[in-house]
């Protein structure tokens, strides 16, 4: 099975979260490994949301992959989200970008390196629930200490040429605000709006977006260069703000009775993407003090993490980006979070790599191009014979 029908495959067993179940798609890569005469161990979670580690008894470097996908809607997509379709140089469906064909190039290089008689040195996980905080997936793994390697290559889709090696931080919240109700033709001067306090909240986020955070001499050319990255590869102006300003969307609000009566409660999701050189625990606190009546949970919170560009893993992948293509490796930041936090936070060096058309993650007619998938079989490739050696 070549690594388009694999992940055509892999594209055909549906994995939505939420719910998360992904029982049928890590049982389907625990029979793969087996084939090869590879162990395996399956780590299962309430509701099927398994995870599947390998058990090579010296690894050296961790590969990793999600097998959850976001759920999708079949109406207006030219194939079927969860046909698998090849077709016009594709594969389409859901996840085939994020990220089962990124998992399908890992199996395939795995398995042709141990046809060719090599043993590779190397841990593979396969992991639920990364589209919904990692709790159930990686989060659970690195608690149960059942990865080894310290060193780790995530299949996530990137730019042909531009590795991800650190990712902005990520602080996700819900508040609760309470008001004191009162007849609306006596608001302001009686009555305190929930509401209000929401939007009060708001207006000292868009201070704190109006100016950037020095990231430090270090970082800036890093930055630069990922801005290069994101308008000409996604499209995106704008990138250094976007890399050096605090980013926030007050995703979901909810709140108030009815139009002549001041609000009481108030709701809100608040998602805020956190830069270099701003300090999380100084961010808590001035949310604290311009919410103070409300009550605030933590749902996701991550500082801002970077591997260095000397570390052995950077160097790898962009070793063999540069000779695949035969054009120079490209390392960026990136604006979003994903399982790399976790794994850095508790000190692994890791590096995000893998193919997709990533203009259509999570969208209608998402889909990987044939060609993405084997070159990036033939970077993993050297990167894992380079650490088997």
């Amino acid at each position: 099975m070549d690594v388009a029908r694999l992940t055509s495959s892999l594209v055909q067993i549906r994995s939505e979260n939420p719910p998360g179940n992904t029982a049928d798609i890590v049982a389907f890569i625990g029979e793969f490994l087996d084939a090869l005469g590879v162990k395996s161990r399956i780590v299962s979670n309430p509701g099927g949301r398994d995870n599947l580690v390998t058990t090579e008894p010296d690894p050296r470097l961790l590969l990793c992959g999600h097998v959850d996908v976001v759920p999708a809607i079949p109406d207006d997509w030219r194939h079927d989200p969860y046909s698998g379709e090849i077709g016009d140089g594709y594969v389409w469906g859901r996840g085939a970008t994020d990220m089962k064909g990124g998992c399908a190039a890992l199996l395939t290089a795995y398995r042709d390196l141990i046809e060719e008689g090599i043993d590779p040195k190397v841990q593979l996980a396969f992991v639920c629930d990364e589209e919904t905080g990692g709790e159930y997936g990686i989060r659970s793994l690195l608690a149960q200490d059942l990865l080894k390697p310290r060193e780790c290559l995530i299949a996530e889709p990137t730019p042909a040429l531009s590795p991800g090696i650190g990712q902005k931080g990520l602080y996700r919240i819900n508040l609760s605000f309470r008001g004191q109700p009162g007849h609306s033709s006596l608001y302001p001067i009686v009555g305190k709006s929930a509401v209000m306090a929401a939007f009060d909240l708001i207006g000292y986020l868009r201070e704190l977006h109006a100016h950037p955070f020095p990231p430090g001499k270090d970082l800036q050319p890093l930055i630069t260069q990922s801005a290069r990255v994101f308008r000409d590869v996604f499209g995106i102006e704008g990138g250094e703000e976007i890399l050096t300003r605090l980013m926030f969307n007050p995703g979901r609000i909810e709140g108030g009775e009815k139009a002549n009566i001041v609000a009481e409660q108030c709701r809100m999701d608040l998602d805020i993407r956190v830069p270099w050189g701003c300090s999380l625990e100084d961010l808590r606190r001035g949310i604290a003090e311009h919410a103070p009546d409300a009550t605030i949970r933590e749902m996701d919170v991550a500082e801002p993490t970077l591997t260095p560009l000397d570390a052995r893993i950077v160097r790898a992948v962009c070793q063999e980006v540069e000779r695949v293509y035969g054009m120079p490796a490209v390392p960026f930041l990136q604006w979003a979070a994903s399982d790399a936090k976790y794994l850095r936070d508790e000190g692994f060096a890791v590096v995000e790599y893998g193919p997709g058309e990533v203009p259509t993650l999570h969208a209608v007619d998402e889909r990987v191009s044939v060609r993405q998938l084997e070159m990036a079989v033939d970077v993993y490739r050297g990167v894992i014979r380079g650490y088997s050696g």
